[in-house]
């Protein structure tokens, strides 16, 4: 019973969630469903009309048949355009919904709180983004008006019959029951069935992605036919899941079909006795035989949208997923003057999925103005401890905070500070465009002199040398250029940010040490003048020439205090 109200409440909420997406393309969805109603309405009509032609041709009708022949052409003309006007609806809301969704959930992500360890792979994110979306989407605005013009037509088509027949209409409606318990079985299955593949699909994007995100690396490695053996499981996983969705799906259309052809079978040779026995006409018989379609069709509709409806309602719950997302403090940026340092305070921090505390009661005064290499082994928390002052990490325990001696304020460490920070991180963290695309990056509004500065000082003159200069395309991580010159361009970015306090993640591990030591020398030069508060994580020697002080880091051990 408990889970079966907990999938109740599931439910509810995934169509709580499909109302509130559809805000804003309702107008157009329910023009798409009247227009769908007009359709089945001349579907109606069209079929009356066959019937009065039919009834004026062997003489049982009084009606003219030129009228009926006319009426016939215009309603048919109708109809096409009717169908033409829905599709091009259709097409136009689910553009508009699609993006709508998808700039929706994109902005939630972007906004989201930083896990430090994401615990969803990015090809999974993708994969909701596009083929979820999709799927809602179409579901909104093509599937959800067709379903609504389906119960339409079945309700008058039963009506229609009612009045010719009413036996066997009647007949007809009592075979519903065994199709709605047919029906919830059918659902309880195609769920579960429908979840394995969309988690197998995301898993095949995974691999996708990462393997040629990392291609140069798997091929050094000489991992590539392993690489492409895992594909190969995992989409012969996929091929074997809808193999068995399609045997299951198919065994069960099959089976609804059998009784629809019986049914068919019934009307006729009921319709043929009554015709027999003069109790109908030849117009009533062959209205008999239409209206069986227009009943037995939408409810073969309705099997078919019983998949749909299954998969899309997996897609919401994996969409309201990346939407329960937590989001960030979005307050106000606060920003500072100079004369800022940071402060410490009893800081300790555990990833989620972590047995260890990365930090434990760490405490340190970074002064204004300061210089300060932290160094220590790999695992320390040394870039946590940067993530941490950037706010996008929170401690489990302390607190971190901006201070000024001079004029006694304080602040703590929220994303309202970051305005006030400069960070250049470890690895290449250029993206796709042109160098002068990244560098404003840093600063939308820099002028060219202020680029050209940063430039200089981050010894990346060599961008000015390029044929295409600042207008030099970067491929994706900076492909085209050096690991040297992506960060330098890397480098540059940051110092065109307004920020006091630096924060310098390995920012010159891959420079030879000529230029390292130019672009420390020009780094350490530029904050002193401009009295910045600077922090480096390094193993360079070099650096620490320049350093005013030197924190170092220990790993810190499971069970240790």
């Amino acid at each position: 019973m408990g889970s079966r109200l907990k999938r109740i409440i599931q439910t509810q909420n995934q169509l709580n969630w499909f109302v509130a997406t559809s805000r804003g393309i309702r107008l157009k969805t329910a023009i798409n469903i009247a227009v769908g109603l007009t359709i089945v309405t001349l579907d109606f009509a069209f079929i009356w009309t066959t019937k009065m032609i039919v009834d004026s041709a062997t003489g049982q009708s009084t009606t003219p048949l030129t009228l009926g022949c006319i009426l016939l052409a215009l309603i048919a003309i109708a109809n096409i355009t009717l169908g033409f006007a829905r599709r091009w609806i259709a097409a136009l809301l689910g553009v508009k919904s699609q993006n709508m969704m998808q700039r929706r959930i994109f902005s939630r992500l972007m906004h989201s709180v930083w896990q430090g360890r994401e615990k969803r792979h990015s090809g999974d994110v993708m994969n909701r983004l596009i083929s979820d979306a999709n799927e809602i989407t179409t579901t909104i605005t093509d599937t959800f008006p067709s379903f609504m013009c389906t119960l339409v037509r079945i309700v008058i088509a039963f009506s229609y019959l009612h009045y010719f027949d009413s036996r066997l209409a009647y007949t007809i409606i009592l075979a519903s029951p065994l199709f709605l318990a047919l029906s919830k079985l059918y659902i309880k299955k195609m769920r579960a069935i429908t979840l394995e593949i969309r988690t197998t699909d995301s898993s095949i994007q995974s691999i996708l992605q990462e393997s040629i995100q990392h291609r140069m690396l798997i091929k050094t490695l000489e991992y590539t036919q392993a690489t492409i053996d895992k594909l190969k499981t995992s989409q012969q996983k996929l091929q074997e899941q809808i193999r068995h969705r399609t045997i299951f799906s198919s065994t069960s259309a099959m089976i609804l079909s059998t009784g629809f052809s019986a049914g068919y079978i019934i009307t006729f040779i009921w319709g043929a006795y009554c015709l027999s026995r003069g109790t109908i006409s030849y117009g009533t018989l062959l209205a008999f035989t239409a209206l069986v379609g227009q009943i037995q069709g939408p409810i073969r509709d309705l099997t078919n949208y019983i998949p749909t409806l299954v998969s899309t309602l997996a897609a919401a719950a994996r969409m309201q997923e990346l939407e329960d997302t937590p989001i960030e403090d979005e307050s106000s940026p606060i920003h500072l003057d100079k004369g800022y340092g940071i402060r410490l305070n009893d800081i300790s921090y555990r990833y989620h999925d972590s047995e260890r505390d990365i930090l434990r009661h760490f405490s340190h005064d970074f002064a204004p103005g300061s210089t300060t290499a932290i160094i220590g082994e790999t695992g320390a928390g040394k870039t946590t401890l940067i993530r941490l002052i950037l706010a996008l990490l929170q401690p489990t325990s302390g607190n971190i905070e901006f201070y000024n001696p001079t004029n006694g304020e304080r602040h703590p460490a929220t994303p309202s500070m970051r305005c006030n920070l400069i960070y250049v991180p470890q690895g290449n963290t250029l993206l796709s465009g042109t160098i002068h695309d990244n560098l404003l990056l840093g600063n939308p509004q820099a002028t060219p002199e202020e680029i050209q500065h940063a430039i200089h000082t981050a010894c990346a003159d060599f961008i000015n040398e390029l044929p295409q200069g600042l207008d030099t395309p970067c491929g994706e991580g900076g492909t085209g250029l050096s690991e040297g010159q992506a960060q330098r361009i890397a480098i540059a970015r940051a110092l065109l940010r307004q920020g006091n306090i630096m924060l310098l993640d390995e920012a010159t591990s891959a420079l030879d040490p000529t230029t390292e030591q130019t672009v420390i020398y020009n780094i350490a030069h530029q904050a002193k003048i401009h009295g910045k508060t600077v922090l480096y994580i390094t193993h360079r020697p070099a650096v620490l020439e320049y350093c005013e002080a030197t924190v170092t880091l220990h790993k810190q051990r499971k069970g240790e205090q």
